[in-house]
């Protein structure tokens, strides 16, 4: 998996690509972390590349959007989000949990 990250005035972009199983879902949690030791806790992500995730991607996603969410400082949001991947947030019960935008200039818009 890769992650590119681009930040802007009120939020911060992480575009990622390839698989987010139980190898890289670390590498995606770290990423998030990182920003919010930066302070940024208002995050995009653009799940347009990714091509499956396994519950261990599920769980860094959760992690991530309760630790911006605590204290009201922010919260992750979804965007570009691939049919397989909506279905499998679906059966999760994930899908009431995250904001999910059909494109990447809405989500950002949503900060």
């Amino acid at each position: 998996m890769e992650i590119a990250t681009d930040r802007y005035k009120h939020c911060a972009v992480l575009h990622l690509r390839g698989r987010v199983d139980s190898y890289t879902a670390p590498q995606l949690t770290e990423a998030i972390e990182a920003l919010n030791q930066e302070g940024i806790f208002k995050l995009v992500l653009n799940l347009s590349e990714v091509d499956f995730m396994s519950s261990a991607g599920f769980r860094a996603l959760l992690i991530g959007q309760r630790n911006c969410k605590r204290y009201n400082r922010g919260e992750i949001v979804l965007a570009n989000v691939p049919p397989r991947l909506r279905e499998a947030l679906d059966l999760t019960g994930f899908t009431p949990l995250f904001k999910i935008f059909d494109n990447l200039t809405a989500a950002v818009g949503h900060f």
